[in-house]
């Protein structure tokens, strides 16, 4: 069988140990010794932990960032109600994802401090998600399918948070199953979104 390229290699041991062991506790040393190569190696593809840690979030799980950014350019192609339903699969199960990654840093304050830094010079960081799905909704709002008054940003902010909130409620790791299925989920939360932000008449 032929051997993944190093950098693939590369993400695919990130996202192993930092699922299992937590970001904040994976050397980069120990990253290169998954990927069988060097640590100098995982240097040439990515400038330090964070850079690569952008790479897994954008790589390695769901698609959330590309479906945001999508509909945001275009927005017209199904209901607010469908897309909105897509978007919320896509962030629960993103959140389900990066969470367990992201949460051994909040253990160690200077450690975050750094990564928090890292993430503004990369233009990254968990902020992006909302502002993409504020963007989305103006354009639905300019477009006529979401109320003029409507404030975008804070049903973005009720979106996410809810599917945020979801993963951290019901973290595998924990074991206690979540009330609804994911599908079931996501539905309920973009219809009762729409309930509020719908303009009138416009089947959306």
């Amino acid at each position: 069988m032929e051997k993944k390229p190093t950098r693939e290699r590369i993400l695919d041991a990130a996202h192993e140990l930092w699922t299992t062991v937590g970001l904040a506790r994976t050397t980069t040393k120990e990253i290169a010794r998954g990927a069988g190569c060097s640590e100098a190696a995982l240097y040439k593809y990515f400038a330090g932990k964070e850079e690569l840690f952008v790479a897994v979030l954008t790589e390695r799980l769901p698609k959330l960032a590309p479906l945001l950014e999508s509909l945001a350019a275009e927005p017209g192609g199904r209901t607010v109600e469908e897309n909105l339903t897509e978007i919320a699969r896509q962030a629960a199960l993103f959140y389900a994802e990066s969470f367990p990654i992201a949460a051994s840093l909040y253990a160690e304050t200077r450690l975050k401090a750094r990564h928090d830094a890292s993430m503004r010079r990369l233009d990254a960081g968990p902020h992006r998600p909302l502002e993409s799905l504020d963007a989305y909704l103006r354009a639905e709002q300019a477009a006529g399918r979401v109320d003029a008054g409507a404030d975008t940003f804070a049903a973005a902010s009720l979106l996410l948070g809810a599917c945020s909130q979801r993963a951290f409620a019901y973290d595998a790791k924990v074991g206690k199953e979540p009330p609804q299925d994911l599908d079931t989920f996501a539905t309920s939360i973009a219809r009762t979104l729409v309930s509020g932000i719908a303009a009138a008449d416009t089947g959306t």
